[in-house]
C-alpha cells in the first residue's frame, strides 16, 4: 500500500488496518509505501529535499519492531528526495526522520517523525474483509469524498503498443494480426485462417465469410449477441473462436438506496466467449468466462489466453449498502449460473498502490476449452499500459507527486495534480499460474506498449517526464534498463527537452525513439550493453511518427503526419500544424547518421489513417514486400479555405531498401455528391489476404482484389 501524507503539526489521521497516516509540516509532502519487498526494498519520495548526509550522521535511521537499530543499507536519490531502505529481513520497521534531517533545517521547531512501514519476502494475499475495507476507507480518504475532481495533465496516451519483430507472414498463405511481439497474439477486429474471415465491427455480432473460392464468396453463419452484451474483438485458436466484449447487467449487491442506484446503475464485466468451429457454419457456444471491469489489453502465447481487466469498485458508497461491493465478480458457465466473488486469497495489494482500483488478470487453458482450468486474480493497484512477452507481463500506472497548492484555486479543479511518474509491475506466466515477480518507479510516463519491450531478460522503457507547456521545468525524455528483477541497471536521461516522445520502437540491440515539437528528431540508441545504453545517431527532419515498424534490421518505416510552421502572429515559437499523412522510409545502417531514404505525403491537412493511432490497421505481406492502410483523405478546398473529404477507402505500397516506397493498390473511392464525411458503414477497417487475393472488410462489406494487379474480384454484402 502506498500512503501520501504531508506533516503537520497539529492533525493526524489514522487508518486502523491500513498503516496510513497524515501528517503536515511547512508543505512538504511525502509519497511512501506501507509494504517494502526483501529484493527490492522500501521507498519514500518527498517533495523536500533531506540532507546528502542524513543517514551518516545518524539524522535518518531505521529500528526493528523492538527499537533496536538496523544496519538497513539506506541511500537518498533525486537529490535528497527519495529514501530507499535496503537489507532488511521480513518484519515490521521504523524509519526516524530527525529534525535535522531536513535541507533548511525545516523540522527545528518540530519533533523527530516516525514512519512505520513493513517488509514482507513477498506479495501476499489480503487476511481478511476487515483489511480490505481498511485499504478502501484509506483511499477514500486520500482522494476526498468530493467525486467530481478532475485531474489534467500533458500525459497522452495513444492506442498503439518493442518489439522483437512483428508477426511474420512469410511462412503463411494467409493474413495475421500485425502482433508486436513475435510468438504473442493479440486481440482484433478481424481474424482468418485463410479460409474464413471472422469478424466483430462494432454492430453487435459475429460474421464468419468463407472465402475458400474467391469468385464466390459467401456468408455462412452469424453469431448474434443478446442486448447488454458487446463484442469488441476475437481471438482464432485452432477451430475455437475467442469472442471478447463487455456485458452489462444491473447493480445488485444487495440493499440499494437510491443514492447508490443514480451512482452505478450498471455493473460492467468483460467476457470471453469460446465458440466451437469446427464447422464455421453452425458455430457453439462452448464456455463462458468473464471478470468485471473494463478491458486493458488481452493476448494470447501457447494455449494460453490472458486478459487484464481495471475496476474501480463502488467505495464511496461501501458503508450505504448491505453485501460485498468491494471484492471484484468473475464468472464461469462451467462452474455457475451467476457471478461470484473473486476469493480473498486472490487478492493481493501491489507495493505502493494507493488507488481505489483493481488490475484484474484472467488467464484461460484454450488447449481443451471446456475443461481446462481458469484462473482469475486481482490485484489492487490500476494499470493503464500493458506489454506481454512469452514470458513475463508488465502494466504501468500513473503516479502523482502532488505539489504545494494555491489557496485561491478552487478546491474542485487541479489543472495539474503534480509530477507525473510511472509504477511497473512485472508479472511471471506459466501456463495459468500469475505470480508477481517486482515493481519499480520510474521518472516520466509511458506513451503506448511500444515505448516497452523485453530482451534477453533485460526490459527496456522509454518515458517522458514534465510538461510541454511547462517554460520552467521543460519536459524531457529518458530511456531506462531493468533487469530480471526490475532494479535500473542502465539508463539514458534527458533527451529532446522541451518535446514529448510520440512513438518509439525496439529492435534487439536498438532502441528507436521519435520526439517532437516543431521537428521529428528520430533518435538511434545502442542499448547492446544494458548498463550503458548511448545515443548513437539523430535525424531532424519536418513531421513526426506515430508508429515506427522494422522493415528490416537497418531500415525503418514511420507513420504520421508532414508538418509545416507558420510565424506566430503573437511573437515567440512558430505555430506548428499537421497537413497530410506521412509515410517514411529510415534508413539506419549508419547509426551515427540515420537517413530518411523515401518519403509519401498523403492527401491534405485532415487525412487520417487508423495506422495512425492503431498498428493493428496495418496490412502486411512480407512475401511480396507490401503495406496496406485503410485511409480518409482531406484536403483544403481553394476557394473557401475549408476542409473536405476527397475519397476514402485503402493505399496498398511496395517498400524496400531499393527502391523505396511505391504505390501498388489504390483503393481509393471518391466521395460522393455531397458527401461531407467518410460513410462509416462501408468504410475499411481492416485489410488481409489469403492465397493471391487481398481482402478488405467493413462493416458491412467484405471485397477482394488480385494481388498481382490489384484489380476488383467481387464483393459480399455481409450485414
Amino acid at each position: 500500500m502506498r500512503k501520501s501524507f504531508t506533516w503537520l503539526v497539529t492533525a493526524t489521521l489514522i487508518l486502523v488496518g491500513a498503516m496510513s497516516f497524515a501528517l503536515v509540516l511547512n508543505k512538504t509532502t511525502v509519497t511512501a509505501v506501507d509494504i517494502g519487498i526483501t529484493d527490492q526494498g522500501w521507498k519514500a519520495n518527498l517533495s523536500t529535499a533531506l540532507k546528502k548526509d542524513a543517514a551518516r550522521s545518524g539524522d535518518l535511521y531505521v529500528t526493528d519492531q523492538s527499537g533496536k537499530r538496523t544496519t538497513a543499507d539506506i541511500t537518498l536519490g533525486n537529490k535528497g528526495k527519495t529514501v530507499h531502505v535496503k537489507g532488511l529481513k521480513p518484519g515490521a520497521y521504523t524509519l526516524h526522520v530527525k529534525k535535522n534531517a531536513v535541507d533548511g533545517n525545516l523540522l527545528k521547531t518540530s519533533p523527530s517523525k516516525e514512519i512505520k512501514f513493513k517488509v514482507r519476502e513477498k506479495v501476499g494475499s489480503v487476511a481478511s474483509a476487515k483489511e480490505l475495507k481498511a485499504y478502501f476507507e484509506r483511499a477514500k480518504v486520500m482522494q476526498g469524498t468530493n467525486r467530481s475532481k478532475v485531474f489534467m495533465t500533458d500525459v497522452m496516451n495513444n492506442e498503439s503498443e518493442s518489439t522483437e519483430g512483428a508477426a511474420k507472414s512469410e511462412s503463411s498463405n494467409h493474413s495475421t494480426t500485425n502482433n508486436q511481439v513475435e510468438g504473442v497474439d493479440e486481440a482484433d477486429l478481424v481474424k482468418t485462417d485463410g479460409n474464413y474471415i471472422y469478424t466483430t465491427l462494432g454492430n453487435g455480432k459475429i460474421t464468419v465469410t468463407d472465402i475458400q473460392k474467391p469468385k464466390q464468396m459467401r456468408k455462412v453463419s452469424e453469431i448474434k449477441m443478446e442486448e447488454g452484451f458487446h463484442p469488441s474483438q476475437v481471438f482464432l485458436h485452432g477451430k475455437t473462436l475467442v469472442v471478447v466484449g463487455e456485458k452489462y447487467e444491473p447493480f445488485q449487491p444487495g440493499k440499494i438506496t437510491e443514492t447508490s442506484m443514480r451512482t452505478m446503475p450498471l455493473n460492467g464485466m468483460t467476457m470471453a466467449r469460446l465458440y466451437d468451429v469446427s464447422k464455421p457454419e453452425k458455430p457453439s457456444l462452448i464456455r463462458e468466462i468473464g471478470a468485471e471491469g473494463y478491458m486493458n489489453g488481452a493476448r494470447k502465447t501457447g494455449d494460453i489466453l490472458y486478459f487484464v481487466t481495471n475496476l474501480q469498485p463502488n467505495f464511496w458508497i461501501m458503508n450505504e449498502i448491505d453485501g460485498d461491493i468491494l471484492r471484484p465478480r468473475m464468472y464461469d458457465s462451467q462452474k455457475n449460473s451467476a457471478t461470484e466473488l473473486i476469493d480473498y486469497k486472490d487478492i493481493s495489494i501491489l507495493p505502493g498502490a494507493m488507488e481505489p482500483t483493481y488490475s484484474i488478470i484472467t488467464a484461460i487453458d484454450l488447449s481443451s476449452p471446456a475443461e481446462k482450468k481458469v484462473v482469475t486474480k486481482g490485484y489492487l493497484g490500476s494499470s493503464e499500459q500493458l506489454y506481454m512477452s512469452k514470458d513475463n507481463l508488465y502494466i504501468t500506472s500513473t503516479i502523482y507527486e502532488k505539489q504545494a497548492q494555491d489557496s485561491k484555486v478552487n478546491d474542485t479543479i487541479f489543472w495539474n495534480p503534480g509530477i507525473a511518474n510511472s509504477k511497473l509491475f512485472k508479472f511471471t506466466m506459466k501456463g495459468t499460474d500469475v505470480k508477481f515477480q517486482g515493481s519499480t518507479t520510474l521518472n516520466g510516463t509511458v506513451l503506448n506498449q511500444f515505448s516497452m519491450d523485453e530482451h534477453k531478460g533485460n526490459f527496456r522503457v522509454v518515458t517522458t517526464e514534465g510538461n510541454l507547456w511547462d517554460e520552467k521545468k521543460p519536459s524531457k525524455n529518458h530511456l531506462f534498463i531493468l533487469d530480471e528483477k526490475m532494479n535500473v541497471v542502465g539508463s539514458v536521461k534527458g533527451l529532446a527537452k522541451g518535446e514529448r516522445i510520440y512513438s518509439a520502437r525496439f529492435m534487439g540491440d536498438k532502441a528507436y525513439m521519435v520526439t517532437f515539437r516543431e521537428t521529428d528528431p528520430l533518435f538511434v540508441i545502442d542499448v547492446a550493453e544494458p548498463a550503458a545504453p548511448k545515443v548513437l545517431g539523430e535525424l531532424k527532419i519536418p513531421g513526426f511518427s506515430n508508429y515506427l515498424h522494422p522493415l528490416d534490421e537497418n531500415h525503418l518505416i514511420g507513420f504520421g503526419y508532414e508538418t509545416v510552421a507558420q510565424k506566430n502572429p503573437q511573437g515567440g515559437e512558430p505555430i506548428i500544424t499537421t497537413q497530410g499523412m506521412k509515410v517514411s522510409l529510415f534508413d539506419v545502417t549508419d547509426f551515427a547518421n540515420p537517413k530518411e531514404k523515401d518519403t509519401e505525403i498523403i492527401g491534405g491537412k485532415g487525412t487520417y489513417s487508423q495506422i495512425q493511432q492503431n498498428h493493428k490497421a496495418l496490412f502486411q505481406h512480407k512475401g511480396r514486400n507490401l503495406f496496406g492502410f485503410p485511409v480518409i483523405i482531406y484536403d483544403e478546398v481553394a476557394k473557401n479555405g475549408n476542409i473536405e473529404i476527397q475519397s476514402s477507402g485503402a493505399l496498398i505500397y511496395e517498400i524496400t531498401p531499393k527502391n523505396g516506397i511505391v504505390l501498388k493498390g489504390n483503393l481509393l473511392k471518391k466521395k460522393g455528391k455531397g458527401e461531407q464525411y467518410e460513410e462509416w458503414e462501408t468504410g475499411i477497417q481492416r485489410l488481409l489476404y489469403s492465397k493471391n487475393e487481398l481482402y478488405t472488410v467493413s462493416m458491412k462489406e467484405i471485397k477482394n482484389y488480385s494481388l498481382d494487379s490489384f484489380k476488383p474480384i467481387g464483393s459480399l454484402v455481409i450485414d
